[in-house]
């Protein structure tokens, strides 16, 4: 997790342009919705987010209500202290708290599905 902040982007990495003008969520996005009308049906999307790309994609997306919003769109993945490397302890960054913390990634998406609740919303809806 977090390989867009070690590369230094300061948004989730699916929002970068890369034809006509649409992001990789943008594409994915237009994807989903033509199988929704093209099948005419009412076919899930959802992502696991990380504490840093939540609010950029969840306005990304904002331009496909089709698809959904808050809880049924997303859950966000939980987030794991920094450390320094020569002696474990915690890492700490007073000048942007938030550099202290690094998702965990997509070994996170069981405990994430968990622990956010969204396993037991997609079990009461059937999936």
């Amino acid at each position: 997790g977090g390989l867009g902040t070690g590369m230094g982007l300061d948004k989730a990495k699916s929002l970068l342009q890369v034809a006509d003008g649409n992001s990789f969520l943008d594409l994915i996005a237009q994807q989903v919705a033509a199988m929704k009308k093209e099948y005419n049906t009412d076919l899930s999307f959802m992502l696991m987010n990380s504490f840093s790309t939540s609010k950029d994609t969840l306005e990304a997306l904002g331009k496909y209500p089709e698809l959904g919003t808050g809880s049924d769109l997303e859950f966000v993945q939980n987030k794991a202290p920094k450390v320094v490397a020569a002696d474990m302890t915690p890492a700490a960054w007073p000048a942007e708290q938030g550099h202290e913390w690094c998702p965990p990634g997509h070994g996170d998406l069981y405990p994430a599905l968990l622990g956010s609740g969204t396993l037991d919303r997609l079990l009461e809806k059937g999936f």
